[in-house]
């Protein structure tokens, strides 16, 4: 195992994180609805084309990622697409919870919160338990996984917002 297998390995959850940006738009994810304290449960910018396209971008980064490069967490390349997969939609449902936990702290969407930027990874990190070996999962590489997003989603962020793909740079 090195650092290129598990730079890699993000490769499909930073794709899937960031796709949105490009893809989303219009309906939200939570339609509208609000919980009994009258807070949105996501808000508007989590939304149904941005979910889905973001899982899809994710699942296609993985497949390629399968079909080039065998990393050394999966059993073989099928396994790993399936992991690419389950990344995907692991990194947008620990987006959305991030947004829900934002909300349920009063953060608005759109202002920065610290958990939104480590919710999507620990929620695809979760996901591809099922698939992957036990050493994906060593505090070393928790770690790294943790502390390049800590670092690398807010520089992504604000570069999106330079280029105008996104109102605000967080």
């Amino acid at each position: 195992m090195t650092i290129l297998d598990l730079l890699i390995f993000l490769i499909p959850i930073y794709i899937a994180n960031s796709s949105p940006v490009v893809l989303g738009g219009g309906m939200p994810l939570d339609l509208g609805y609000r919980l009994g304290d009258n807070k949105r449960i996501f808000g508007d910018g989590k939304t149904i084309r941005g979910f889905i396209g973001g899982t899809l971008a994710g699942t296609v980064a993985g497949a390629l990622v399968a079909n080039y490069y065998q990393l050394p967490f999966f059993a073989d390349a099928r396994i790993q697409f399936m992991a690419g997969f389950a990344l995907a939609l692991g990194t947008l449902c620990g987006d959305a919870c991030g947004s829900f936990i934002k909300r349920r702290f009063g953060v608005d969407s759109g202002k920065p919160f610290l958990l939104d930027t480590m919710m999507f990874i620990i929620i695809a990190l979760v996901f591809v338990t099922p698939f992957a070996k036990d050493e994906l999962f060593t505090p070393l590489n928790l770690l790294f996984f943790l502390v390049l997003t800590v670092i690398l989603h807010p520089l992504a962020n604000m570069l999106a917002n330079r280029v105008g793909l996104k109102k605000v740079p967080w």
